[in-house]
């Protein structure tokens, strides 16, 4: 969710401890199914390490809901740090691939997460750069021949060092044989054996799609050990999220404003005619009624300034959804 938001999720107290899938597939060593559940986070073993997990904390902590998320990080967290201990007493250290699968609807959070996965692998000596180049379909495919495996390879010389983050890359795999998008594909492919270790490329898109995409070459599906759904938001997470959202931008939202977007929420979600886009979709309802606050204030104020609490206020009239 580029501006995507958010806040501390918060775990409900009495809600039982919930088992995460976490695939890792076809990993040097060999591949392995990871289950993950709430009572394996904890903070790091080792003090050199502490202020990198608080930093990673803070910024995972912000994100509303996304368990599973905060725990795959984790995860990886402890991994990197756990090799470094064991190269520091001559043991093996390396063979892991970190390459990743996002899969969820539209404003579940997944770039800035892979932001955030970006400095989790600069500072822990992964990637020597840690930045993240956002590419889709009309990036990396050309208009002739030859013309698409150039731009792929531009792409991944500019990802080197960090992360290359494809989102809807099963558009790549649409056209069938004869379509440029297949030629990026390989490209990419050949890119992953090339500069091994180099860079991360993560892949991104709705679940089905992403899946009949990974099925498009063969080399795919084992080149990504890390695969990870990311959910819809739920309605509170949604309300959350806008509350947070108009917070940012010193704004609140007064209770029956609130109501009202409940509601329309509840309805888009459930009859809407295109995809619901979760955080996105909030945010663009919040910005919207913050242009119809402006309108609605300038006209009910003519010859004075509102006051602050005013010019703080989303009403329910600002909100034409």
């Amino acid at each position: 969710m580029n501006g995507r938001v958010a806040a501390a999720s918060g775990r409900e107290e009495g809600r039982p401890s919930r088992q995460i899938n976490v695939v890792l597939r076809n990993q040097e060593p060999p591949a392995i199914t990871h289950i993950v559940g709430d009572s394996q986070v904890g903070p790091p073993k080792t003090p050199g390490h502490s202020s990198l997990f608080q930093e990673l904390s803070q910024e995972l902590d912000a994100l509303v809901g996304l368990d599973n998320i905060k725990e795959l990080v984790f995860e990886i967290y402890a991994l990197l740090q756990v090799a470094q201990m064991r190269s520091e007493a001559g043991l093996a250290s390396g063979g892991q691939a970190y390459h990743m699968v996002f899969k969820g609807n539209p404003g579940t959070g997944k770039t800035t997460v892979a932001r955030i996965i970006a400095k989790l692998f600069q500072r822990m000596g992964v990637l020597s750069k840690g930045h993240l180049i956002e590419v889709e379909r009309a990036d990396l495919v050309g208009e002739y021949i030859g013309h698409t495996a150039q731009k792929t390879r531009d792409l991944v010389k500019k990802a080197l060092g960090g992360i290359l983050f494809i989102d809807e890359a099963y558009s790549l795999a649409r056209g069938g044989d004869k379509d440029f998008g297949k030629e990026a594909i390989d490209t990419l492919v050949k890119s992953m054996e090339d500069h091994r270790s180099q860079f991360v490329l993560i892949l991104a898109g709705y679940s089905g799609e992403i899946d009949y995409f990974l099925m498009s070459n063969p080399g795919l599906p084992s080149r990504f050990p890390i695969q990870v759904e990311f959910p819809d938001y739920t309605l509170d997470q949604l309300l959350q999220i806008a509350e947070l959202m108009a917070k940012e931008r010193d704004y609140i939202l007064m209770p029956q404003a609130i109501l009202k977007l409940k509601q329309h929420l509840l309805l888009e979600r459930t009859e809407g005619v295109h995809a619901f886009s979760n955080a996105r979709y909030v945010r663009n309802a919040i910005e919207k009624a913050v242009r119809a606050q402006a309108v609605r204030l300038l006209n009910q104020y003519e010859s004075i300034s509102p006051g602050k609490q005013e010019l703080m206020s989303l009403r329910t009239e600002d909100f034409k959804l």
